[in-house]
C-alpha cells in the first residue's frame, strides 16, 4: 500500500455548539446543500448551520459552521434521514417512519401537513423521469414486507407513482431513471420498475454486515461485496470498473472523484477509483455517518461533524512525482481530464508528462522517458540544457519555472558515474536524431542541431559525418570551436563546406593530407579533396589548389579537370588551352587531358589531336631509347598511337611525318602515308619491310571504312599487286597472294584477278577464291533479278490505277464550278482529285492539296 495526501479531515461543527452540555444527544443524521448544513439528532431536533470555507494559502481550507436555528419535530423518535430538495425550499425528514415536508430555512412543516408515512428509509431520484421541475422523485422502502413505492413530492402535497414487490425484504435503495438498485436479505439486484425485468447481481450475507448501496453516477452504483470489496455495478447489470478492496468492516462509502472514500469502527481509507489501490488511510473512530453532498464529503460521529477536504489534484499529482511514483501520477492525472476545464487540463498534463519524463531519464529509463518526453510535447532545450556546454552560447534558452526536475546538470544526476554520462549522452544523441525532423524541432533547430553535433564529435560518433553532408542547421560558431576541440578537421571542413566556405575547407583538408594537422576520418581524403574539387563551381578555388593535387598525383589531379560534370562542360567555363599551359609542368597529365578531349570529348580541333600524337610519338621514342626494359608500356603507348592515327583525320599529317623520318617506326608511317592517299607506299612498306601481311589486310580494311565498295575493291587490287610483282620465286609473297584472295574473295573483281595471275598456278589452289567469286556474283544477279521483277510489279499497279481512273467519263460544261476559286470552266482543261472534284490547272499548280480533304490529292 503506498500512502499519499489526498485528503484533510476538519472540524465543521463542535461539539459544544451543537449540544452544549447536554451528555445524551446524538447526531443521527446529516445533509448538506450548498452552504446550508442540517444535522438530525436522537431527540427530534433538525439544526440548521451556515458553512463558511476559509481558504488557507499553505494548507487546506477551515470551515465556521454558524447556527441559524434549531426546531423540535414533535415526535419522541429519533430523526433518522434528511434529504433537501432546493427546488422546493423543502427538507425531507424521516422520523418515526414517517417523512415530513419542512421548510429549509425556518424548518416550518408545510401548512398542508403533507406526508409519506409508512417508510423505513428512502431515496432521492437524482435523474428524475417525470420531466416536472417543480416536484422531486422519491423512493422509499414501506415498512410493508417486501414493498417499495415511488412517490412525487411537490412544495406541499405528495402522490404515490408505482408500488413495486420485491422477493425479499429489501434493506437499503438508491435510485437512477427508472431503476432501483437494491440491497435484499441475501443479494443486490437491478430492477426496472418501468417494465418490472429484474436482474441479479451477486450475492450479500447482510446478517453479517449491514448492506451499501451508494449511486456515484449516471446509470452506475457502488455496492458493499463480499470479501471487504467495493463492486460497481450498472443499470446493464456489469461492472466496467474493477472493485476496490476496503474493510470487512466498512460501514459506510462515498466518492470524490477519482476516490472511493470508506468509513470503518476505526479508519477513514481513500481508494482510487483508476487503479484500485488504498492511498491513504485516516483514523477516525467512533464514526457512523459517511457522505458525499455535490462534491463535499462529510464524516461525522454521534457528537461532531467533519469534512474531509481534499487536497487539489494538482499537489497530489506533484507529491506522486516527488516520490517517484510516477506510473501513480499519470493515471490520477489522466483521471482529472473529468473535473478540470479542457484547455487548462492540457497545459497541466502536458507538464506533468514532461516532470515524469525526467524522473524515468534519472533513473535511466530512456524508453519511457522519451515516450513522456513525446506525449508532453517536451521543449527538447529543457533535456539539452541538462548537458553542460551542448546548448549554443547564442542561445536565448532558460528553463522552465518552476522547474521541471531538482538536477543543475548531468553531473549531479549521475553523481559522477561515467557510465551513467555515457548512457544518457547516447540516449540524448538518440533522441535529438529523431526529433529533429519532426514538429518538435520547430524554431530552435539551430540548439538541436548544434548539440547533436556536440555530442557526435565527443563520441566520436559515425553518424558526425551523415549529419554535416545533409540538411542541417548546425551554428558555425560554436560548432567550429567544437569540432576543432575534438580534432574532427575533416567534419570541420564539411562544416565550412556547408556554409558556403569552401575555400577554408580545402585549406583544411589540404593541411591533413600535407600532415600539418592529424586527422584520420578518411585514408582517402587526397582523393576525396580531387573529387571535390571536380564538382566545385568556385574557378579561382580549382585553380588555387591544381597544382597542389597534380603535384600529388598528375594521373589522379588531372581528374579536377577530365570529369567536370556535363553540365557545367557544356558551359565552357573551363578554357581547355589555359588547362593545357597549365599541364606543360606534367606530361602525364597533359596526355590524360588530351586524351579526354580528343577521345572523351572528341573535339574537332587540329591542335589538339596534332599535340596528342606528338606526346604519343615522344614516350614512344623515349621508351625504345630506354634500356629499363619497359616492352609492355612501350607497347600499350604505342597501341595507342596507332589507334589515334588511324581514327583521326585531324592531325598534321605531314609534320609528323617529319618526325618519324628515321625513327624506325614503319608501321606509323604507313598509317600516314595511307592518311595522304598514298596507298601503294604504305602497303608496301607493310609487305616489304615489316613483312605483315595480316596488318596489310587490316590496312586495305580500315583505310576503306565509309568509303564505297570501289574503293575498297582498288584497295586490295593494289595489295594483291604487290604480291605478285615479287614474282613467282617469292614464295612468302606468292602464299600471301593466295590467302588473300581466298580470305576475301567478294573484295576482288574475278575477271581482273584472272588476269593477273601467274599461268602457274592451279585451279585447285584458287579454288576457294573461285568458289567465293562465283557465289557472290551468282548472288550479285539473282538480287538485281528479284529487284527488277519488284519494279515491274509496282509498275504494273500504277498502271491499273490509272486505267481506272481514265475509264470513267467526265462531263465538263459552263456551269461547273471550280472547287478552289468557284468560277466556270472557260476551256476543256482540267484536274480532277480521286474524290471526283474538278479545279482549273492554274489553281491546281497553286495548291497541291485535295480541296475537301486535308490530306494530299492525286491529280488524274
Amino acid at each position: 500500500m503506498m500512502n499519499i495526501k489526498a485528503f484533510t479531515l476538519v472540524s465543521a461543527v463542535e461539539r459544544e455548539l451543537l449540544m452544549g452540555d447536554k451528555e445524551r444527544i446524538n447526531i443521527e443524521c446529516v445533509e448538506c446543500c450548498g452552504r446550508d448544513l442540517y444535522v438530525g439528532t436522537n431527540d427530534c431536533f433538525v439544526y440548521h448551520f451556515l458553512l463558511e470555507e476559509r481558504p488557507v494559502p499553505a494548507g487546506p481550507a477551515t470551515f465556521t459552521a454558524t447556527k441559524q436555528l434549531h426546531r423540535h419535530l414533535g415526535f419522541k423518535k429519533p430523526v433518522n434521514e434528511l434529504r433537501a430538495a432546493s427546488a422546493l425550499n423543502r427538507l425531507l425528514v424521516l422520523c418515526d417512519n414517517s417523512i415530513s415536508l419542512v421548510n429549509m430555512l425556518n424548518l416550518e412543516p408545510v401548512p398542508s401537513g403533507a406526508r409519506i408515512k409508512g417508510a423505513a428509509t428512502f431515496a432521492l431520484n437524482e435523474n428524475p423521469v417525470s420531466g416536472d421541475p417543480f416536484c422531486v422523485e422519491v423512493c422509499i422502502i414501506s415498512v410493508k414486507r417486501r414493498t417499495i413505492q415511488m412517490f412525487l413530492v411537490y412544495e406541499d402535497r405528495v402522490q404515490i407513482v408505482k408500488e413495486v414487490s420485491t422477493s425479499e425484504q429489501p434493506l437499503a435503495v438508491a435510485v437512477d431513471g427508472h431503476f432501483l438498485c437494491l440491497a435484499l436479505t441475501t443479494q443486490y439486484i437491478i430492477h426496472n420498475y418501468s417494465t418490472g425485468v429484474s436482474q441479479d447481481l451477486f450475492p450479500y450475507c447482510s446478517e453479517e454486515r449491514p448492506p451499501i448501496v451508494k449511486r456515484i453516477g449516471r446509470q452506475e452504483f457502488l455496492l458493499a461485496g463480499p470479501g471487504g470489496l467495493g463492486m460497481f455495478a450498472t443499470v446493464a447489470g456489469i461492472s466496467q470498473r474493477a472493485p476496490v478492496h476496503w474493510s470487512e468492516n466498512v460501514i459506510g462509502a462515498a466518492v470524490s472523484f477519482p476516490y472511493v472514500i470508506a468509513l470503518d469502527d476505526e479508519f477513514i481509507t481513500v481508494h482510487s477509483m483508476l487503479d484500485q489501490q488504498q492511498k491513504q488511510a485516516l483514523p477516525f473512530k467512533e464514526g457512523h455517518i459517511l457522505q458525499d453532498f455535490e462534491g463535499r464529503v462529510i464524516v461525522a460521529t454521534s457528537k461532531g461533524v467533519y469534512i474531509l477536504v481534499p487536497l487539489p489534484l494538482e499537489k497530489q499529482i506533484q507529491d506522486l512525482l516527488a516520490s517517484r511514483r510516477v506510473e501513480e501520477a499519470l493515471v490520477l492525472a489522466k483521471g482529472a481530464r473529468r473535473n478540470i476545464p479542457k484547455d487548462k487540463f492540457q497545459v497541466m498534463y502536458r507538464r506533468i508528462l514532461q516532470q515524469a519524463g525526467f524522473i524515468q531519464f534519472a533513473q535511466l529509463q530512456f524508453l519511457e522517458a522519451k515516450e513522456l518526453f513525446r506525449s508532453g510535447q517536451l521543449d527538447v532545450r529543457e533535456l539539452i540544457s541538462l548537458y553542460p556546454f551542448l546548448l549554443p552560447t547564442s542561445s536565448s534558452f532558460t528553463r522552465s519555472h518552476p522547474p521541471l526536475h531538482e538536477y543543475a546538470d548531468l553531473n549531479q544526476l549521475t553523481q559522477g558515474d561515467q557510465e551513467k554520462m555515457a548512457k544518457c549522452k547516447r540516449f540524448l544523441m538518440s533522441y535529438l536524431n529523431e526529433v529533429r525532423s519532426t514538429e518538435v524541432a520547430n524554431g530552435y533547430k539551430e540548439d538541436i542541431d548544434t548539440a547533436l553535433l556536440k555530442l557526435y564529435a565527443e563520441a566520436d560518433h559515425d553518424s558526425l559525418l551523415d549529419l554535416l553532408v545533409t540538411e542541417n542547421f548546425c551554428l558555425l560558431t560554436d560548432s567550429a570551436a567544437w569540432l576543432e576541440k575534438h580534432k574532427k578537421y575533416f567534419a570541420l571542413g564539411l562544416l565550412y563546406h556547408y556554409n558556403n566556405q569552401d575555400a577554408a575547407a580545402v585549406q583544411l583538408w589540404v593541411n591533413i593530407v600535407n600532415g600539418d594537422v592529424q586527422d584520420s576520418t578518411r585514408s582517402d581524403l587526397y582523393e576525396y579533396i580531387v573529387d571535390f574539387l571536380t564538382y566545385c563551381l568556385d574557378e579561382e578555388l580549382v585553380w588555387a589548389y591544381a597544382d597542389w593535387v597534380l603535384q600529388k598525383s598528375e594521373e589522379v589531379g588531372v581528374q579536377v579537370f577530365t570529369k567536370r560534370p556535363l553540365d557545367e562542360q557544356q558551359k565552357n567555363s573551363f578554357n581547355p588551352d589555359d588547362i593545357i599551359n597549365c599541364l606543360k609542368k606534367y606530361p602525364k597529365a597533359l596526355v590524360k587531358y588530351l586524351e579526354h578531349l580528343v577521345i572523351d570529348k572528341r573535339l574537332q580541333k587540329e591542335e589538339y589531336h596534332t599535340h596528342l600524337a606528338v606526346l604519343y610519338l615522344e614516350e614512344v621514342l623515349q621508351q625504345r631509347a630506354s634500356t629499363s626494359g619497359k616492352g609492355a608500356e612501350a607497347s600499350e603507348t604505342q597501341a595507342k598511337l596507332r589507334r589515334l592515327l588511324q581514327k583521326s583525320d585531324l592531325y598534321r599529317v605531314h609534320f609528323l611525318l617529319e618526325r618519324l623520318r628515321g625513327a624506325g617506326l614503319p608501321m606509323e608511317s604507313a598509317i600516314l602515308h595511307g592518311k595522304l592517299g598514298e596507298h601503294e607506299k604504305a602497303l608496301h612498306i607493310l609487305v616489304h619491310e615489316l613483312r605483315d601481311f595480316a596488318a596489310a589486310e587490316d590496312y586495305c580494311l580500315w583505310c576503306s571504312e565509309g568509303r564505297d565498295p570501289p574503293h575498297r575493291q582498288h584497295l586490295f587490287h593494289t595489295l594483291l599487286a604487290i604480291y605478285l610483282r615479287a614474282g613467282p620465286a617469292a614464295h612468302e609473297l606468292a602464299v600471301a597472294a593466295v590467302d588473300l584472295l581466298n580470305h576475301h574473295a567478294t573484295e576482288f573483281d574475278a575477271a581482273q584477278v584472272l588476269q593477273m595471275l601467274p599461268d602457274t598456278w592451279s585451279v585447285q589452289l584458287l579454288c576457294p577464291f573461285l568458289m567465293g567469286a562465283m557465289r557472290d556474283s551468282v548472288h550479285a544477279k539473282r538480287t538485281m533479278q528479284v529487284a527488277l521483277g519488284l519494279a515491274r510489279s509496282e509498275n504494273l499497279i500504277y498502271t491499273y490505277d490509272k486505267m481506272k481512273l481514265k475509264g470513267s467519263s467526265i462531263r465538263l460544261s459552263d456551269k461547273k464550278l471550280c472547287q478552289i476559286c468557284q468560277n466556270p470552266f472557260c476551256e476543256p482543261v482540267f484536274v480532277r482529285y480521286p474524290n471526283g472534284g474538278l479545279v482549273h490547272t492554274h489553281c491546281a499548280a497553286s495548291r497541291h492539296t485535295n480541296p475537301s480533304s486535308s490530306s494530299p490529292g492525286t491529280r488524274t
